[in-house]
Parts: structure tokens; sequence; C-alpha cells
């Protein structure tokens, strides 16, 4: 059996063990990886890195084949490996986590918003009235996550500063007093 690993948030959930890449991904016998940069900074720079040749025969003509090939695709993989120079991928990754933290201590505290389970990486989910979600919609840009549930999910991003937080936190506050929920 072979083992394809989705890394859109792969850099983040490093960051949070506190391991090197390899750890998550190498040293576990992972075979294929898609290393998300678009979340970790990059724009549009996206790679599959093939840790076992033997999983995906025929793989050095899949991207023009069947994949978009950039034809400025230097340009693209500069931003990879501006990433994964000096660690950039993980301060990015703990900046996301530390603004999810950072949030997930900001709403905990307000009446009528439940927060579900403790943040480990950049995402923050919560329970709020539906009112409440409909109006900060319109707003900010965040999805239901469980529709029955009412529970909504937060994510914070490598470029989220103290101030944004500020600000979503503070309108959850206004809406919710404003529910009176």
């Amino acid at each position: 059996m072979r083992v394809h690993l989705d890394g859109a948030r792969l850099a983040n959930a490093a960051a949070h063990l506190g391991v090197p890449l390899r750890a998550i991904t190498t040293d576990v016998d992972v075979d294929v990886v898609c290393f998300g940069g678009t979340k970790n900074g990059a724009l549009g720079a996206e790679a599959i890195v093939v840790l076992n040749r033997d999983a995906v025969p025929g793989v050095e003509f899949l991207r023009k084949s069947a994949m978009q090939l950039s034809s400025k695709m230097r340009f693209v993989s500069a931003q990879l490996v501006a990433l994964l120079t000096d660690e950039l991928w993980r301060r990015n990754a703990e900046h996301a986590n530390s603004m999810a933290e950072y949030l997930y201590r900001s709403v905990e505290d307000i009446p009528g918003v439940s927060v579900t389970r403790a943040p480990q990486v950049n995402s923050v989910f919560a329970v709020l009235p539906s009112d409440v979600t409909e109006r900060l919609q319109r707003r900010f840009p965040f999805y239901l996550w469980d529709r029955t549930r009412g529970e909504v999910r937060w994510m914070c991003a490598w470029d989220t500063t103290t101030a944004d937080v500020d600000n979503f936190s503070t309108a959850i506050r206004a809406e919710t007093n404003r529910s009176g929920k």
C-alpha cells in the first residue's frame, strides 16, 4: 500500500510538534507528499515531492502530460526554495499557530461562544449562535465546519496579525452582546 500525504498544513503540524518536516514524511515512510506553500506564505506554489520513486512510475512525465506546467516554473520554485531556506516555513507556521492560540484566548470567555477544542495548529473551532455567525460572515471570511452543530472554523495564517485577531474578537464580542446570548 502506498502512502500519499496531503501537506497543505504540513508545516503547521511539524511546527506544533517541534519536529523537522522529515519526521512526519520521510522518517515514517510516506511515499509522496503534496507540499503546500500557499498556506505558508507562497503565491500559488505547491510541490509534489516523491520520496519513493517506485510508488509513482512515470512521474517525471506526469507534470507535462496531466498537470499544470508553468512556463516560468523557476519563479514559482524560487518561493519554495525561500520557504525551505533557514526554516522560514517553520517561522511562518509557528506564527500562524501562535495567532490561533491568541484567537482562542481572545474568544474563550465570550458568553455565547463555545470553543470546541483547544487549537493545536492554526485553526480554532467554535460554536456560536447562528445569527451571530451570519452577521460575522458578512464582514469576515470563514466557514461553517459542522452545520448541524453550528460549529465554525477560523483559520490563522502566516500573515495574521494581533490587530486582525483583536478586530475579529471585538466583532464577535459585539455581535454576541447584540444577540444577548
